[in-house]
């Protein structure tokens, strides 16, 4: 597989026509992906190797990036290591606002074609504390979700989802911390049941809800995690039951939620630090 290739491969989900692709640009992303932590420095052979491009394209993309300041000559031999103007093709974006700045953007491209609500948390004493909602469609269901509104997150999916990647004792801690009352009849209030639905998701990957929190509706929610695999938020995606059958919202929101909070966690540790919570409410 050619380093082209690859690009497109990794750009599937936002390159509608692959003829739309510029191959060139592709060749020289692979170029500067080719370098990392374990591969700091690279020769013109090194790089072409990697990247799948033969000698005579390698040479031209390292000498182009060269003539731009993304790449430098190491003065002993003949390898190429990257600058720090790398730098300013991710901090622009990563340093442009809080979690819930760049979470929106995102949610609004699967509200309302994907669901009918999305949805930005993060869990603090035994809530869920929402940071952004993007909505359509869902006023026929009574349910607010405003940034900055409060609920137990033993009766949500999102609660569940960051609670499923914490350790039993903070779970524990957490879902003590708050009564914990049938909002509905499908509501599960039970510690041990509570502890067995976390495991589940943990394993799984993502939290489901149906009706659990309010009649009609249907949630699949992610954690976003840090680099450490904690979690520091979640989200999920809604719809109204009326819409599809719980097999079928599932089999089409879960990868989308795990997609977005993999994209958000991602974000956090690139931007080392740059990226906080952002506000939650009073």
């Amino acid at each position: 597989m050619t380093g082209g290739q690859a690009a497109v491969d990794g750009t599937q989900g936002r390159v509608e026509n692959p003829k739309n692709l510029v191959q060139s640009v592709a060749k020289a992303f692979a170029v500067l992906k080719a370098f990392g932590p374990d591969r700091p420095e690279l020769t013109l052979a090194e790089v072409a190797a990697i990247t799948g491009h033969d000698r005579g394209t390698a040479f031209r993309l390292v000498h182009t990036l060269l003539g731009l300041g993304y790449l430098r000559p190491v003065p002993e031999g003949r390898r190429f290591r990257l600058t720090l103007k790398c730098l300013e093709l991710g901090y622009s974006a990563l340093s442009a606002g809080d979690l819930p700045t760049h979470a929106r953007p995102l949610l609004r491209e699967l509200v309302p074609d994907v669901a009918d609500a999305g949805s930005l948390g993060v869990l603090e004493k035994g809530e869920v504390i929402y940071l952004a909602r993007v909505e359509a469609g869902l006023e026929r269901h009574g349910v607010v979700r405003r940034p900055g509104t409060r609920i137990g997150a033993y009766a949500t999916a999102l609660g569940q989802a960051i609670m499923a990647w914490l350790p039993r004792e903070e779970q524990v801690a957490q879902l003590g911390s708050v009564p914990r009352v049938k909002l509905s009849d499908r509501t599960v209030t039970d510690l041990d049941a509570l502890l067995v639905r976390l495991d589940e998701v943990r394993a799984r990957g993502y939290a489901v809800s149906d009706g659990e929190n309010a009649y009609g509706l249907r949630t699949v929610a992610a954690p976003v995690l840090d680099a450490q695999g904690a979690p520091v938020a979640g989200v999920s995606l809604t719809i109204g039951g009326d819409r599809l059958p719980l097999p079928d919202f599932i089999a089409l929101t879960a990868p989308r939620a795990c997609a977005l909070a993999a994209e958000l966690g991602t974000a956090l540790r690139l931007s080392l630090g740059t990226i906080g919570a952002g506000r939650r409410g009073p």
